[in-house]
């Protein structure tokens, strides 16, 4: 009965136009209430979830991402890939996808990676008579990538609520996030040639060496945060705020593209940012305190295991509940939400928790891309100039591959052993 009366509020508000923070505490709300729980115990619960040392990345992270997107950094890294996959049919995807991987290691945004990228990008794809529709519809693809390649929030989040190591989720990211680039590298070069798209000039090598050096500084910001973290030199927190002073680094001191105008704006935004993830964060803590006091994660994993104990069958079920939860939610709140339900779950039929921290990041970052809640696609919506549903329609076939790689990644380390 708890179990209903909790879900069926949350999505009713949810449903009411209510945002998911508000509704995720007044359905924890009504719960405790109704079981005779002191209401104390609400902000108590609140303020103890967001009470943790490692949660400090997930501001940082964010506001290292805004402040890489905007100014020379994030163009200058496009610049360098243009003059390495230029001259191929269809060059100027394969850049948008490529200098998306790339951005993903700096970000850790899927927001902020389709920012950085597109903003350069989609004129010059119009310009050059490319697709406008598919290279907007490419590009917000690709910035799901921003999410799966370190850094990631989702990561940190998913780490924190499951106790997992940061660090092992990061280095597990890597993999998914360049088969999801290659998959749509696959799908930009087969309409390349269908249409027959002409091929770019090629540059000389000293073009080639030219811009590497104008944009040594941003590629040197994924080198110094994961080579920081993997080498044991800072913990992933210490790594975001180094990210950060990096960015300030080069941005006022390297490239002098901004004032301290602009840093106060983009510390504004990403303030307001950082404190609607908290505020979720805060809350989905007495919610999930919920969930265990009523063992409703118990009654779930009971529930699904009685229709099948197939980890392979339960595997598909939780891929499709994450699919279609990111149809309707922002990524924190999935991660957020989901993690205490099926966690139990998984470690029930023998999946790791980090190997399903990559499965759940993977479903999200498509997420980012299905309307109607698709942060990606709103993004590149509002550069290109063409509205979600024409996009949406070129993005289809982008997010069946993409969703072939998340099922290559969940069933393939089952046979063949990866790093998990």
């Amino acid at each position: 009965m708890i179990a209903i009366l909790l879900f069926f509020s949350f999505i009713f508000l949810i449903l009411m136009g209510i945002p998911v923070a508000i509704s995720v505490g007044l359905s924890s709300i009504i719960v405790l209430a109704i079981g005779d729980v002191s209401l104390v115990l609400f902000p108590q619960r609140l303020f103890a979830g967001i009470d943790s040392f490692p949660l400090i990345a997930v501001p940082f992270f964010i506001l290292a991402g805004d402040l890489m997107a905007e100014g020379k950094m994030s163009k200058l890294i496009v610049n360098f890939a243009e003059t390495i996959f230029g001259f191929m049919r269809g060059g100027l995807w394969i850049i948008s996808v490529m200098a998306s991987a790339f951005f993903a290691a700096i970000s850790g945004s899927g927001g902020a990676t389709t920012a950085a990228i597109g903003t350069p990008l989609i004129p010059e794809l119009k310009s050059r008579n490319y697709d406008p529709e598919f290279s907007a519809a490419l590009i917000a693809c690709s910035g799901g990538i921003g999410v799966v390649i370190p850094p990631s929030v989702p990561m940190v989040l998913y780490a924190l609520i499951a106790n997992e190591s940061i660090a092992r989720l990061f280095l597990n990211g890597f993999i998914p996030g360049l088969m999801m680039a290659a998959a749509l590298i696959f799908m930009a070069l087969r309409k390349a040639n269908k249409e027959n798209y002409p091929r770019g000039n090629k540059v000389a090598m000293n073009q080639i060496i030219s811009s590497f050096k104008s944009s040594i500084w941003g590629l040197m910001t994924p080198i110094i945060i994961l080579g920081g973290i993997f080498s044991g030199y800072f913990t992933p927190s210490e790594a975001a705020v180094i990210a950060v002073d990096w960015a300030l680094f080069v941005s006022l001191f390297i490239y002098r593209d901004k004032n301290l105008k602009d840093i106060f704006r983009i510390f504004t935004k990403s303030v307001t940012t950082s404190s609607l993830i908290m505020l979720l964060i805060g809350t989905a803590q007495v919610f999930s305190w919920v969930l265990a006091n009523w063992n409703i994660p118990v009654m779930i994993t009971t529930a699904i295991l009685s229709i099948s104990d197939n980890r392979y069958i339960i595997l598909l079920f939780v891929n499709i509940i994450l699919l279609i939860a990111g149809v309707f939610m922002e990524t924190a709140s999935i991660v957020i939400i989901l993690t205490p339900i099926f966690l139990g779950l998984m470690t029930q039929i023998g999946v790791d928790p980090i190997h399903f921290g990559i499965i759940m990041t993977i479903a999200l970052a498509i997420g980012m891309s299905t309307p109607p809640v698709a942060i990606n696609l709103y993004i590149a919506s509002s550069i290109s100039g063409y509205s979600i549903e024409k996009i949406s329609r070129q993005a289809l076939p982008l997010i069946l591959i993409l969703i072939m790689v998340l099922l290559l990644v969940t069933y393939l380390p089952l046979f063949i052993p990866l790093i998990f």
